[in-house]
């Protein structure tokens, strides 16, 4: 089963820490919004899969289309593809969007889901990153929702942000455990020098924090929402029994997924494709990056996705999918890690406990072909 994403790039205000593509040129959104529509028409043929899973609006900012666009996306996919077994649709928002008359029209459609950005409950820290919301409004939007009828809520949490420690994210956690979601993705704060907060670190006007700092806010974390009985499924994802992100699943399992618009990514099992134009470029039509995928680059890729997960690698899978001397190499190159606890083995499967996930990345980078 397959995946479908539509990128909505467009905030009312760009946060200092982002670098996903997006405008504020928000006059502009009826045309990309056309433009999505016709690029959906032409490239429906790119995914070999034709029953959808999941469908995900991310962003930028979906929650400025009105829903009334979002069901249109839907229903156009619904004449495309077969999507009579989706069981996700989700729907990325910001706090300050949702009214009350906005989620009683939100939960008129087909989403099922809605993903929240909170990022913090510390208003120092959400001026500091350039949020348009505080956190009582943030706190009242998920209450809007869930009288709307919405009974499976995420909401994102950022941590690692320098000035803003210990006390700032403890409180932070027990806002987000009071208000019993079902989903929650805590990010540690990443610097990329294209985002504001990037040229900030370049003039020396912000720090990162330190290495030790980083470990003690991710166990602080991860201990804190285990503890309430979230499963730390991924690097970055809890969730209650039942409520992982089926649609980010597909991800991290290999499956197919179309994205559209600019600033979206689409696989098809063996090439990866891409649009990163400008809004306007975009709306005169749509042109592509691409890369077919060795052997290697899967083998490599099947290590990185199934290492940040708690389901971990399939030795036999590699064997099978690859070849024998390459499960055999993989576990040969892993045992200095199961000898220091970074990874465990069951039976055929090697995986990451979940309290060493931070140092996933340089577990990934070993076990690489």
């Amino acid at each position: 089963m397959a995946a479908l994403y539509f990128h909505i790039p467009f905030c009312k205000r760009l946060c200092g820490y982002c670098d996903f593509l997006r405008s504020v040129k928000v006059q502009l959104l009826p045309n990309v919004v056309e433009a999505m529509h016709r690029e959906l028409d032409e490239q429906h043929g790119f995914l070999t899969d034709r029953t959808i899973r999941t469908i995900y609006f991310g962003g930028g900012t979906p929650s400025l289309l009105h829903p009334s666009e979002l069901e249109r996306f839907i229903e156009h996919a619904r004449q495309l593809f077969d999507c009579s077994a989706v069981e996700e649709i989700t729907v990325e928002v910001n706090p300050d969007d949702i009214t009350d008359s906005y989620a009683a029209a939100l939960a008129q459609t087909s989403v099922n889901r809605v993903s929240m950005g909170i990022q913090s409950f510390d208003d120092n820290c959400l001026r500091f990153m350039g949020r348009r919301h505080n956190a009582e409004g943030a706190i009242e939007a998920v209450h809007r929702l869930r009288r709307a009828g919405f009974d499976n809520i995420s909401v994102d949490i950022i941590f690692g942000v320098d000035g803003f420690g210990a006390e700032s994210l403890n409180n932070t956690l027990n806002a987000v455990l009071d208000l019993d979601v079902e989903h929650i993705s805590a990010y540690h704060l990443t610097i990329e020098p294209s985002t504001r907060f990037g040229r900030m670190l370049a003039k020396g006007r912000i720090s990162t924090v330190s290495e030790q700092c980083s470990e003690e806010e991710f166990m602080t974390v991860h201990q804190r929402l285990t503890a309430a009985g979230y499963e730390h499924y991924e690097v970055s994802n809890f969730a209650k029994n039942g409520y992982r992100s089926r649609h980010n699943s597909s991800y991290w399992t290999g499956s197919q997924y179309l994205g559209i618009g600019t600033g979206a990514h689409s696989f098809s099992g063996d090439v990866r494709r891409w649009c990163d134009q400008k809004v306007e470029e975009y709306c005169q039509g749509v042109v592509y990056g691409s890369e077919r995928l060795s052997t290697t680059d899967t083998l490599n890729e099947y290590i990185m996705v199934s290492l940040r997960r708690i389901e971990g690698i399939d030795l036999s899978t590699i064997a099978s999918r690859w070849s024998e001397s390459e499960a055999e190499r993989v576990l040969r190159v892993a045992r200095p890690f199961l000898d220091n606890g970074w990874l465990v083995q069951q039976d055929n499967r090697l995986s990451v406990p979940p309290e060493h996930f931070l140092v996933s990345d340089a577990v990934i980078e070993e076990l690489f072909c």
